[in-house]
């Protein structure tokens, strides 16, 4: 708890949760975004003068003509109409204005609060604006990968992008349950196995944005077997240890489809030992995470046999955001530090 002021402390956490669903359309935006080839739409970075869109004819054309001059265009989109352009630039505009309204709407009240609270004790919320502030660079970084010499953005920039916004999501997840959640627990499991289990969830994150950067999830659309086989025929079984499986679709999917499997398998480890141990403080916690593990795996079975189609994929990003939240909230609990 930041102060003992119920009626700032209720106003703090109106704000960070508002904050955190904000975050949160902004992820699956950024997600249909990439799903629909837009990322690249508008090519040049303007923090000011791109709060506005295209606002006449002549407008439009300039976009266009700028978007004309990169790879993604000249070897992909030769036969794009101005009419279809306006669908992905609509789409990267969008996801660009959203990125401007998070960072206002949580550098003015950040300010407000920092005349009603003790500086100090909100350091760790200027740390979030930061990364908020870094996350903004971070996506030009990555957009500038795909203006020279490619028609997609790094699939490596475009994990470092999803990776922060998570991180964002769940710092300030964090901060709210401290404004809103005593843990008045008597009985916790080892912080190390809430702790790994988040790690755990984070990688898959990375690994999926390979699966999303590189169109993985549009090959081998069969489960449980990738084709006719378990391991994919296209590979050898020793090119998983080698740095380029991080940039072969078919290894990345494999990966992705058995880090699932990993985790399900850590989960039913930590079920079995918290009622093993009878901890029933926990009961409820343990058993919405896995509800939404379940979720997730079906959500990503769907979306690997239909080939990534788009709200099926939209689905299985968006119940990610459920996922990591339950993550953070069952670490929280079987923390002494909160």
């Amino acid at each position: 708890m930041y102060t003992v002021n119920p009626k700032i402390n209720n106003q703090l956490s109106l704000w960070l949760i508002t904050m955190f669903w904000i975050i949160a359309i902004m992820i699956v935006v950024g997600g249909l975004t990439r799903l629909t080839d837009s990322g690249l739409s508008i090519t040049e970075w303007q923090l000011f003068s791109g709060i506005l869109p295209p606002l006449n004819n002549n407008d439009w054309i300039m976009y266009f003509n700028l978007y004309k001059k990169i790879p993604e265009y000249e070897l992909q989109n030769y036969n794009m109409t101005l009419q279809d352009f306006k669908i992905i630039f609509w789409w990267e505009w969008g996801h660009r204005f959203l990125g401007r309204v998070i960072g206002i709407s949580f550098l003015i009240p950040l300010v407000y609060f920092s005349f009603k609270i003790e500086f100090y004790k909100l350091l760790n919320l200027y740390l979030i604006f930061f990364l908020i502030c870094f996350q903004g660079f971070i996506g030009w970084y990555m957009v500038t990968s795909g203006l020279v010499d490619r028609v997609d953005v790094s699939h490596f920039r475009l994990s470092i992008h999803l990776l922060i916004a998570f991180l964002i999501l769940s710092l300030i997840f964090w901060n709210y349950l401290k404004t809103k959640v005593i843990n008045n627990n008597t009985r916790r499991i080892s912080v190390f196995l809430p702790l790994t289990f988040l790690i755990l969830v984070f990688i898959q994150i990375v690994v999926g944005a390979f699966v999303s950067g590189m169109d993985a999830g549009k090959i081998y659309n069969s489960w449980p077997l990738m084709g006719n086989t378990y391991f994919p025929n296209d590979n050898d079984f020793e090119d998983l240890f080698k740095l380029s499986a991080f940039s072969d679709p078919s290894l990345v999917q494999f990966m992705h489809r058995n880090l699932a499997y990993l985790i399900m398998f850590f989960y039913f480890f930590i079920f079995y030992k918290i009622y093993k141990n009878k901890i029933y403080d926990l009961y409820k916690s343990i058993n919405i995470l896995g509800i939404l593990i379940i979720l997730q795996i079906i959500l990503g079975i769907f979306t690997v046999v239909y080939g990534a189609q788009l709200y099926i994929a939209a689905m299985h990003q968006l119940s990610s955001i459920f996922l990591v939240s339950s993550c953070i909230y069952f670490f929280y609990i079987n923390t002494r530090f909160n």
